[in-house]
């Protein structure tokens, strides 16, 4: 049996003798993206390659990429542990060209690849094209041999791939592969495509177009090839299992999660022993990558995360911290792949004992008012909303997390309540503090704060990065647009700058965008105490709400 070492390693060998660059996965913290919380795909570190707006010294590469979805609209948490194949973290396999080869070569080397080098019987693969792509069409019957039933065109997104609403696109194809009649379900595009029996293992993008507005497409001087392959699903094909909890990798962290708790790995017991495998990966790797836990933005992912395992681990019955005495299975497992695991697991095991250690408390209080509100429901019931949101603000307890423990009795919980509540205490807190006094002039940051959320700090880990402008303020009033010779306070959505606080002084040092922005950063203040306020002075160029800008701070000032 090929492990899921052996698989990522086959991978990137086979493109490497195709005369690709390996490159190393990139952290999972996206700096070249600031609308992304996470990287979420393998194309995302060469996003910028692909749009023409950074050079690299190589046409071709290949990675397998460290992706997390856990936020945002990228969001599969809920999910893992009830499905085959949620995770919160995977890796994407990829192959990618910037201008060097296209379709043709592309397909030849998924086909190579899958049927030769690893094995995968050529009768339980089908592919799918978009359905006015003739030429991929033909090239999977030239290349692959496939009768035309099946090559399914496909005329919706699923087979469209795009950017965003403007830049490069183009059609995609994807490789499915057939577990079996035994389990339900259809081929794509049919009725019952929903179902487990057709697996999407591999998907083939083809970016020959760029889209320049509403029904104005034209073709790219350089098509491109970008390609996700996801490496726990072709683990499961290839090692004949069905299920990606049934792969070796998760099978030796679910047996450590077994024999930690003294409990059987099945039945009843399957979800949670998935929950903390699964979370357990995600967990090691964003702190291995400078996420710690906090109360906010990606620290606050985190940490719904680490307490979504740590509640499974109490319903295992588990009597002390848990997951910090799996890390030494999961560098074990991943180490050799991914080394920064290695170097960080000291503070993996450290932050996982302290965060279960303090939530152990919180989550026995949370959970007595919890089973008392349960006791006194029947299946089908919904949670009050108020409830929910007591839970959340007395106990900490994320409203994932309620939903979660209600879900495995068939209950629910009352969304739009929680979030009644929530927009009351946030109007009683925005009324008091707009009445205390000085402060009151500068409720403008109380307005952004509300509308926005905290400002993500990365500091810590870099001291440049991409940031996207969410507010701009002259004389304490929000503006639009600011000109050259404006002095201004800008806000970003995340930033390197470190605002004034306990004692440091704020960071100073430049901003710049398109179209030659630049302006000076003379100061970073922290209004409300997560807000990160930079005091611009604009030098040249322009800016306005929406624009994306790469803040630099003065490293020898820092110092």
């Amino acid at each position: 049996m090929q492990t899921t070492n052996d698989i990522r390693r086959s991978f990137l060998d086979y493109f490497a003798g195709q005369g690709h660059e390996i490159v190393p996965s990139a952290p999972l913290i996206p700096y070249n993206d600031p609308t992304l919380m996470f990287i979420n795909a393998g194309m995302v570190p060469f996003k910028n390659v692909f749009t023409g707006t950074e050079k690299s010294s190589y046409s071709t590469a290949t990675s397998s990429q460290k992706c997390v979805r856990a936020g945002g609209k990228h969001n599969d948490l809920d999910n893992v542990g009830y499905t085959a194949r949620h995770h919160t973290f995977f890796e994407m396999l990829g192959n990618f060209s910037f201008g060097d080869y296209f379709k043709e070569q592309a397909i030849h080397h998924a086909w190579t690849l899958i049927t030769k080098t690893w094995g995968i019987s050529p009768d339980r693969l089908i592919v799918t094209v978009y359905h006015t792509d003739d030429e991929a069409f033909d090239l999977w019957k030239k290349i692959a041999g496939l009768p035309d039933e099946r090559i399914i065109r496909i005329a919706t997104d699923d087979n469209f791939w795009s950017m965003g609403d403007t830049g490069p696109c183009g059609p995609c194809s994807e490789i499915f592969y057939d577990h079996g009649d035994h389990i339900e379900g259809g081929p794509p595009g049919s009725p019952d495509e929903d179902g487990d029996r057709f697996v999407e293992i591999w998907n083939l993008v083809f970016m020959q177009y760029d889209q320049r507005g509403e029904g104005d497409r034209i073709d790219l001087p350089k098509p491109s090839i970008d390609t996700g392959m996801g490496l726990e699903r072709v683990a499961a094909v290839m090692q004949g299992v069905h299920d990606n909890y049934d792969i070796d990798l998760f099978k030796t962290l679910i047996a450590e999660s077994g024999s930690l708790t003294g409990t059987i790995t099945t039945g009843d017991n399957q979800a949670s022993h998935r929950v903390i495998a699964d979370h357990l990966r995600a967990s090691s790797f964003l702190v291995a990558d400078g996420v710690l836990p906090s109360n906010e933005g990606r620290g606050y992912v985190l940490r719904r995360i680490m307490r979504r395992a740590m509640r499974h681990a109490h319903l295992l019955g588990a009597q002390d911290p848990l997951m910090h005495r799996m890390v030494g299975s999961l560098t074990g497992e991943m180490g050799n792949a991914f080394p920064e695991l290695i170097r960080a697991k000291p503070l993996i095991e450290e932050t996982l004992l302290r965060e279960e250690t303090n939530f152990r408390q919180t989550l026995a209080n949370g959970l007595k008012l919890l089973d008392a509100e349960i006791a006194e429901m029947d299946d089908g019931d919904i949670l009050p909303g108020a409830t929910a949101f007591k839970l959340y603000d007395t106990f900490g307890f994320p409203y994932d997390l309620t939903e979660d423990a209600l879900r495995a009795q068939s209950l629910g919980v009352d969304r739009e309540g929680f979030d009644a509540a929530m927009a009351e205490q946030k109007a009683a807190a925005r009324a008091a503090w707009k009445g205390s006094g000085d402060q009151a002039s500068d409720a403008v940051w109380f307005d952004i704060a509300e509308r926005e959320g905290s400002t993500e700090f990365t500091g810590y880990t870099s001291e440049e990065g991409e940031g996207v402008v969410v507010a701009l303020v002259k004389d304490g009033k929000e503006i639009k647009t600011a000109e050259r010779g404006d002095v201004i306070t800008l806000l970003t959505n995340q930033t390197p700058f470190y605002g004034e606080s306990g004692g440091q002084m704020g960071d100073a040092g430049r901003v710049s965008g398109a179209d030659g922005f630049a302006a000076d950063v003379s100061d970073t203040r922290k209004p409300l105490g997560r807000l990160h306020a930079h005091q611009i002075e604009i030098t040249a160029g322009s800016l306005s709400l929406g624009d994306m800008v790469h803040l630099a701070v003065d490293a020898d000032r820092r110092t």
